[in-house]
Order: C-alpha cells, then structure tokens, then sequence
C-alpha cells in the first residue's frame, strides 16, 4: 500500500476477519471499535467493494467476502513478513532481548545449569526463556530460537540436532544399597517411575519398549508412578520414590553428581527421538541467534 493508512487498514481487515468482530479485533490493536471499523471502510472505500457481509444477529457479525477470504492468506503473510524485518532492524546486534523456548524440564536439567557460559561470552545479549511443553508460534510469539525433542521435522522451522540420547533406568543410591538390582528381571516387585512427559505414538521409548528390549517379561507395567515432566521424574527416583525410567541429557548431572545410579549397563536402547535447534531460516542472519545456536552446539559436543 501507499500509505501508513492502508497499512493500518490491512492490520484492522485481517483482525476483523480472525476474530469476525471489530470488537474483538480492536481489542487485540488497543484502538476502538470505531476506529477499526472506520478503518476497513477506507480500505472497502480504496478498493471499491465491500470486504464483509455484515449482519445485525447471529454469532458471526462479519463474514468476508468470497475474494477477500481469499486475499487474507496473502496478507497475512504480507504482515508476518513485515513483522520479520521490523524485527531485523530492531536485532541487528547481538544485542538486546533474546527469546527461547525450551521445555520446562530441559531448562531446568540442562540448559539452565550452563547458561552462564552463554551469558558470559555474550553479556549484551539479554536472554528471555519461555518453558513450556507444547510446540509455540515463533512467529505470533516472537520466538528467536529454542530446542525441540523429536525426528527434526517441524513445518516452517529449520532444524539442526543437537543431541542424540540413550534411555535406561536409574535409582537413588540409597534404593540401590537395600534391593537386589542386578539384572532388569529384578524390577519385578519395584516401583516403576513412568515418565508421560512425550507421546509414547512419536517415538519416544516407554518402561514397556525397555523391557521388551531387555528380553524381560512378567514385569507389570500398567502400575507405577506416572508424571508428566522429566525432570519431576528424576526428582523422585532421586528421592528414593522408585526406579525411573531415564533420558540420558535429562539425567547426566545427576549421575555425575552421584544422586542417581544408571542400573544395567550391559541394556543400551537408543532414543528414536533426539534434540534439535530451531529457528526460523530466515532469522540465523540476526547475530545474537546465530551466536546462541553455535553456543548450543559448542555445549553439546561436551559429555551428555
């Protein structure tokens, strides 16, 4: 568009339409409705056609129009890519604020524990992490970079592996000095620790697919504790809850700081799974991601 007008116009189009309420939409612009209905009539004006039917009852007050349901995709990327740049601009250091998701367990059993070394090496650099379990929009979120656990395909991200993991069981000492766990048919009578942090459909290795690759049976699985953060299972394996079922990154420093003991060493299963650095492509230019992605990969290359 020519002006900042029509700019503003569009930005008004497109949240009306998302939310088919000019309320709703200037709500989400911190201006009145007023002013976006006003708005998207200048742009209807410019363009000569209406862009909504509007109606005065039901749960839809606006409904676009055929052609303008079609052109949103386009100006809906217009945006998205409007907003890249103006992020470039405003990044074009290593500098400023740094936004990371991670997983609330991976945070607290790795990336926290080293994140010092980064901060060092990078004091301008400001770091924001945002923990949570379920895939963000790193574009509606503002997200720079992060670390997923899966096969390294997630659409619209570039993906580069950060580590591979093996899974195996570990114990407290203190469990481990007062029950016989010499060999995994010993399991059987044990508190099994399920960790239900990941869709066992994706991959991710369950007590069932251990136990199966260790030639063992008769040891109940449907019975247990089960927790949804990695990180809350090591805790009460280290606590003496019962024997869990480990991820080898989750649970390195506990092991080298001795709070748990790895049992069966002779039993290796590879995750299918593994961690990825993602970013969007076009982003790796900005210096603070690229510098952040190295720094992953730098720390990985240490024992895991």
């Amino acid at each position: 568009m020519r002006s900042i007008a029509h700019l503003n116009a569009l930005r008004a189009f497109e949240a009306s339409a998302r939310h088919q309420s000019f309320s709703l939409a200037a709500q989400e612009l911190n201006v009145t409705p007023a002013a976006v209905g006003q708005l998207v009539r200048t742009l209807e004006d410019w363009l000569g056609s209406p862009l909504f039917v509007r109606s005065t009852s039901g749960r839809a007050r606006l409904v676009t129009t055929e052609v303008a349901e079609q052109a949103l995709p386009d100006i809906r990327a217009g945006l998205e890519r409007l907003a890249v740049g103006l992020e470039r601009l405003r990044s074009g250091s290593a500098g400023g604020v740094l936004t990371v998701t991670v997983s609330p367990a991976f945070a607290a059993k790795w990336l926290l524990p080293r994140i010092e070394r980064f901060q060092a090496a990078w004091p301008e650099t400001d770091l924001r992490l945002d923990t949570s379990l379920k895939p963000v929009d790193f574009v509606a979120q503002r997200i720079d970079v992060g670390v997923r656990y899966g096969r390294g395909l997630w659409p619209g991200l570039a993906a580069e592996k950060l580590m591979d993991e093996e899974v195996y069981p570990v114990c407290a000492p203190a469990l481990l000095a007062t029950a016989t766990l010499q060999a995994p048919g010993d399991l059987r009578g044990q508190v099994l620790i399920h960790d239900q942090s990941v869709d066992t459909s994706t991959g991710f290795a369950s007590w069932q697919a251990w136990l199966r690759h260790a030639g063992v049976q008769g040891v109940p699985t449907d019975r247990g504790l089960r927790i949804n953060n990695s990180a809350a299972v090591l805790q009460a394996a280290i606590d003496g809850q019962g024997v869990a079922l480990a991820r080898s990154v989750m649970a390195h420093d506990d092991l080298a700081a001795g709070r748990l003991v790895r049992l069966f060493p002779q039993v290796r299963l590879e995750s299918a799974l593994a961690y990825y650095v993602v970013y969007r492509p076009e982003c790796i230019a900005q210096p603070k991601v690229a510098a952040f992605r190295d720094w992953l990969l730098r720390e990985a290359l240490g024992p895991v």
